[in-house]
């Protein structure tokens, strides 16, 4: 069989292929969760949510609701040399993103069961 030949089925198949993959994977919305970023981020947003008193106020001051707070556990970033080691029950830490176009830093205390946002500052920008 010629080069040219076995070229051509090559690429047909890979293209029938790349068709089959669209058609099965592309209204998913499939993501890949492998970064420790991600990992700690989607391990909160898993869980339930509590707010302590002093998120609660700042929340309330600077007209920040739930739905921002969710929208930076989406797509915030996690601060890891702020993050104390070897605790074993619960873990702070310190995620970074914007609320309402100003940047804003939560501390998030991650349990077992629940995790709850301890503070909430908003940042210079």
């Amino acid at each position: 069989m010629k080069f040219l030949h076995r070229l051509g089925y090559y690429l047909g198949g890979f293209a029938i292929g790349l068709v089959f993959l669209f058609f099965f994977l592309g209204g998913k919305r499939a993501r890949c969760d492998y970064g420790p970023t991600d990992r700690v981020l989607k391990n909160i947003r898993i869980k339930e949510r509590s707010y302590s008193g002093e998120a609660l106020s700042t929340m309330a001051t600077h007209q920040i609701d739930s739905a921002q707070i969710a929208n930076i556990l989406n797509r915030g970033k996690v601060d890891f040399d702020r993050t104390p080691r070897g605790l074993d029950s619960c873990k702070t830490y310190y995620i970074s993103g914007a609320a309402k176009d100003r940047p804003v830093e939560l501390v998030v205390e991650n349990c077992d069961s629940i995790a709850t946002i301890l503070e909430l500052n908003l940042l210079e920008e």
